[in-house]
């Protein structure tokens, strides 16, 4: 018997993402305003939040922009 999992999303709140990030608040805001951080998900009348997979994803494509510009300062 087969039973298909989903895994519901996972939101993190500001000081989880800038746990994760090594981002302070005022850049994290920031890097928003710009578009170059996913935006928040407003949660309620004062509270946000950010999806996991959003962060993860940031996160993964900055190793992989920090990895290539190193490769090609090696050349």
């Amino acid at each position: 018997m087969h039973t298909k999992t989903s895994t519901a999303p996972t939101i993190l709140r500001r000081l989880q993402v800038q746990q994760r990030t090594g981002l302070s608040r005022s850049t994290l805001y920031q890097y928003i305003k710009d578009g170059a951080f996913p935006a928040s998900i407003q949660l309620g009348p004062r509270a946000v939040g950010w999806l996991e997979s959003d962060v993860s994803d940031w996160i993964a494509s900055r190793v992989k922009l920090a990895r290539l510009g190193n490769a090609s300062m090696s050349r």
